[in-house]
């Protein structure tokens, strides 16, 4: 009897209203199956230990696939190459994310926006000190 793949997994900044946006719109399931999201604000266990492994949840999003940690621009140019392009913006992120020169090019673009519309919303970054609450944060 075959197993059962394990699920993909994006862990985001669920505060961040681009990141939401980005996974909420994402049509992954189409193309790989089961999606497991993960707010990094959750206190879910895996995002600890993620951090412990050395990546930093402000610097990009992580995308879980095949045993595979994928981090920021290579998280977002593998999913554009995964989603579908079934929707305007699944035919948009695939067009422009799935080339791996634009991810690269375009991500630190992305972390900016993200830093900004957190400080307008009144936002904390991520601790990346495991030992404190994000509240704690210095915020940029």
């Amino acid at each position: 009897m075959k197993e059962a793949a394990k699920p993909a997994l994006i862990v985001y900044d669920g505060d961040c209203i681009f990141c939401q946006s980005y996974v909420r719109f994402m049509r992954l399931r189409e193309t790989v199956g089961a999606v497991e999201l993960v707010d990094a604000r959750s206190g879910d266990p895996r995002v600890a230990t993620f951090q412990r492994q050395g990546y930093d949840l402000n610097e990009g999003m992580l995308f879980v696939f095949d045993d595979r940690v994928y981090h920021g621009d290579e998280a977002v140019n593998l999913l554009a190459i995964l989603s579908s392009s079934s929707s305007l913006f699944g035919w948009f992120n695939r067009a422009v994310l799935s080339n791996r020169t634009a991810a690269r090019l375009i991500y630190p673009m992305l972390k900016f926006g993200r830093r900004v519309t957190l400080r307008m919303r009144g936002r904390p970054l991520l601790p990346t000190d495991l030992d404190r609450s994000p509240d704690a944060s210095n915020g940029w």
